[in-house]
């Protein structure tokens, strides 16, 4: 089965966490036939350093520049357009993939009638093998479209999917910080089915401002406004649209210290 590795960059990545990423898909047991990098708006040389490296080392990774910043959402949803391959895989340009990755989750798919298969997330902050920190997500389809109706569900840089699932669903939307969750619900609504392995196939990178970002105003608009949408299309009851959006209210609104420790103690759990 042949597939796309879809990433995006933007200005803020760090050049030396992009080749650690692209070193990961690019060394595993079974290798893309395609990586597919979308530059979201002017980056610099130094992270355009690294991509013209790349490509010049590997005839599969190409490159699609955007004029401006389009923000996550967008980029992604072109890139999916663009990806020349029924199987899309998407990866974070700071994160990391274990060497069985793809072969994992291109198994699943051969055996079983998949839409998307995921993991959990194994978080790091300085190097994956020292950290015993994992997002714990459902296994099972079933689980997994209960736990949507509080939280989101995939790990957005563990997925694998199908291309014709993703359009079907319409694609990635801009949706700030819940562009993947927003598309989940969606693909749940248009019959895809998803599976999530229970043992990580990705590290997913913990920056400093990663609780940070997951704070604020804008945040909480975001939210809401997804939330909303979930309630008025009738995915969530009307009590579950209060508590979803209390919880998030008082979350995104206090100070980033308690943010953090609620993250890591209260929605982690020790490997």
């Amino acid at each position: 089965m042949q597939f796309t590795v879809l990433m995006s960059v933007y200005h803020k990545d760090q050049p030396k966490w992009l080749e650690e990423a692209l070193d990961s898909i690019l060394n595993q047991t079974l290798m893309p036939n395609e990586v597919l990098i979308m530059i979201d708006g002017p980056i610099g040389e130094s992270l355009n350093d690294v991509l013209n490296q790349y490509k010049s080392k590997y005839s599969i990774v190409r490159t699609h520049q955007l004029e401006k910043n389009m923000g996550l959402g967008l980029a992604l949803k072109m890139g999916v357009e663009l990806a020349s391959y029924p199987l899309i895989a998407r990866m974070d340009s700071d994160d990391i993939s274990i060497p069985t990755r793809f072969e994992q989750q291109i198994k699943h798919f051969s055996l079983y009638d998949v839409d998307l298969v995921g993991s959990v997330i194994l978080e790091f902050e300085d190097k994956p093998e020292t950290s015993n920190i994992i997002r714990k997500l459902p296994e099972k389809h079933e689980e997994i479209v209960e736990f949507s109706k509080k939280r989101n569900p995939i790990g957005h840089s563990s997925v694998m999917f199908k291309k014709e699932a993703v359009l079907k669903a319409g694609n990635y939307r801009d949706y700030y910080l819940v562009e993947d969750y927003d598309l989940w619900i969606r693909m749940i609504e248009t019959g895809s089915k998803m599976y999530n392995f229970q043992e990580p196939i990705t590290y997913m990178r913990i920056s400093k401002d990663f609780y940070k970002r997951r704070g604020g105003l804008k945040y909480y608009k975001s939210i809401h406004r997804f939330k909303k949408e979930m309630y008025k299309k009738k995915y969530i009851t009307y009590p579950q649209y209060l508590k979803t959006n209390y919880a998030s209210f008082i979350v995104t609104m206090m100070p980033g210290f308690l943010r953090s420790w609620i993250y890591k103690k209260l929605l982690r759990k020790k490997k």
